[in-house]
């Protein structure tokens, strides 16, 4: 049974940086494309960004220099560093693996607010 468990959520003022981390565990990690989106209140989920199985990564518009998305094959765990956090970045975060049709992880929340 796949699991995938978000941490590193928080209140943090503009300006701030957070570091998000989803420990998978289920199924061989270094198969599959993972990602993170996120959902704000009111409005659907969206892509944040993706990292391949080769380590390509991928960004929305919205976070390009300011967030950075990694995965640790050795540790089944991939990352999302935030840094520069605007409040327009406040949302429920959520790990995917695999894609649409994959699994999710049950979300972190991430505030920002000052």
């Amino acid at each position: 049974q796949v699991q995938l468990v978000e941490s590193g959520g928080g209140l943090v003022q503009p300006g701030g940086s957070l570091r998000l981390s989803c420990a998978a565990s289920g199924r061989s990690f270094i198969l599959y494309n993972m990602g993170w989106y996120r959902q704000a209140p009111g409005k659907q989920r969206e892509l944040v960004a993706t990292i391949s199985i080769s380590g390509r990564t991928d960004y929305a518009d919205s976070v390009k220099g300011r967030f950075t998305i990694s995965r640790d094959n050795a540790k089944n765990t991939m990352y999302l560093q935030m840094n520069s956090l605007k409040p327009e970045d406040t949302g429920v975060y959520y790990c995917n693996q695999g894609g649409g049709a994959g699994y999710w992880g049950q979300g972190t929340q991430v505030t920002v607010s000052s």
